[in-house]
């Protein structure tokens, strides 16, 4: 048994060395023997590539708005673990880690001894946090992130009210597969029988994949662009304004605080998503508590400004496709500023693809590394690019300090790459600023 929160967390990232292992019967046991606390959720379920942390965001905000109890359980962490598992958009505390670690691991050490072998990390915060949301304290709604991909992902052994896929891209290719209509497969393996889906997907290829399944499972499918609509946008000094229209309601200047067009569709999807759970009599939200909702929404290390002048931001813009939406939004948002990237990634993304999209932006760029196991060196990230008048350091904390102190009125130093970078710098960067 664990006395302290360390203890505990230090035994849960232990459990990393067993990797990734997909399947559900490891998940499906735990589970049972705690006596299935997922079957007693009502939850949402958000899959996709990019946009699944904002999408679950959005969801909890307009929810906790109306007042009602709502758990999220989401990855990766930017500043401290217990991020992962939220109550009403708050870690839970180190002391509830501690307490729920306890019940988790006699069950992980029965486990290991059985044909079915050892519970990974992400099985064990899983089933900690379906436990904490059923058992100890018991919420409302529980809006859960898929991990990777959907259909082999230790969450999908929930019953949701309704399902959402984001968007469908290139990432995880190692595991997911190598084409988009490969990974539409596996995120598609979220959709339950008879229960409701909501995509923002635009990809035709990825749209075929996930409508053939829909339609297998007699799930009922809402679209973007088809049954609710993103119209008259435009980006404002405190974030987005967009108006949400579908056949139920219609929604007019609905603002946003997270910056990036890509934003108002996942909102879109996010007010879908509640306006299912209005109709089919699970839940009840006025307007105003929709507008507060999205309003109030906030989503770490996604297009963060931590200092408005000089413009100091953080993305974790980790696949291309993220990384597109982060060069959109930062060239649409300082047009007449002079732009200082600072870029570090892992060895294992579409480089090559992230860097013809750096390539694009008018900026001055900076390779960087940080301790990771799959992190790219600054001199390799470089020399993969080809890229021409890349600056490059090693230590990213003289990198950052002297960018940080040496910025002007007219210059924007943007940070981007992988989560776990923007996770590694987070609180450094702050207290650089403060200083």
């Amino acid at each position: 048994m664990f006395n302290t929160y360390q203890e505990a967390i230090d035994w849960i990232h232990s459990r990393l060395r067993f990797g990734i292992k997909p399947g559900l019967k490891r998940m499906e046991w735990m589970l049972d023997k705690l006596g299935n606390p997922e079957k007693e959720l009502k939850a949402i379920h958000v899959g996709g590539t990019n946009g699944k942390g904002s999408t679950v965001s959005y969801i909890r905000s307009m929810l906790i708005e109306a007042g009602y109890e709502v758990g999220t359980f989401t990855s990766p962490y930017i500043e401290q673990f217990n991020e992962r598992i939220s109550l009403n958009g708050k870690p839970i505390k180190d002391e509830e880690i501690t307490l729920i670690t306890n019940v988790i691991k006699p069950l992980a050490d029965e486990l290991e001894h059985t044909e079915l072998g050892a519970p990974t990390e992400f099985e064990i915060i899983t089933a900690m946090a379906f436990y904490y949301f059923a058992r100890v304290h018991p919420v409302d709604f529980a809006v859960i992130e898929v991990g990777l991909g959907g259909r082999f992902d230790s969450t999908n052994v929930i019953e949701p009210l309704v399902s959402i896929i984001t968007n469908i891209g290139m990432d995880h290719t190692q595991i997911l597969g190598n084409t988009v209509k490969d990974i539409a497969f596996e995120k598609a393996g979220i959709i339950k029988k008879n229960k409701p889906l909501i995509t923002c997907v635009k990809d035709h290829d990825a749209l075929d994949v996930i409508k053939q399944a829909a339609i297998e499972k007699h799930s009922e499918m809402m679209q973007i662009d088809h049954e609710f609509f993103v119209t008259n946008y435009c980006s404002i000094e405190s974030g987005e304004r967009f108006t949400y229209v579908s056949e139920y309601e219609t929604f007019n200047d609905l603002e946003l605080s997270l910056v990036g067009k890509h934003q108002t569709e996942n909102a879109a999807g996010a007010v879908a998503a509640v306006s299912y759970l209005m109709r089919a009599g699970y839940a009840k939200l006025d307007e105003e508590e929709i507008r507060r909702g999205l309003k109030k929404a906030y989503w770490p290390g996604r297009f963060e400004i931590l200092q408005a002048s000089p413009a100091i931001l953080i993305d974790g813009a980790h696949n291309p496709e993220g990384l597109r939406a982060f060069a959109s939004a930062l060239t649409n948002r300082y047009k007449e500023k002079k732009i200082k990237i600072v870029f570090a990634a892992l060895k294992d993304k579409d480089l090559t693809e992230m860097f013809t999209i750096l390539e694009g932006i008018d900026a001055e760029l900076y390779f960087t590394e940080f301790d990771f196991p799959r992190a790219a060196k600054a001199d390799e990230l470089k020399a993969i690019s080809g890229v021409s008048g890349v600056k490059t350091e090693s230590d990213w904390q003289k990198l950052i300090e002297e960018l940080t102190i040496s910025l002007k009125s007219n210059e924007v130093l943007a940070i981007t790459g992988s989560l776990y970078f923007i996770s590694a710098i987070k609180s450094f960067l702050v207290h650089i600023i403060k200083k």
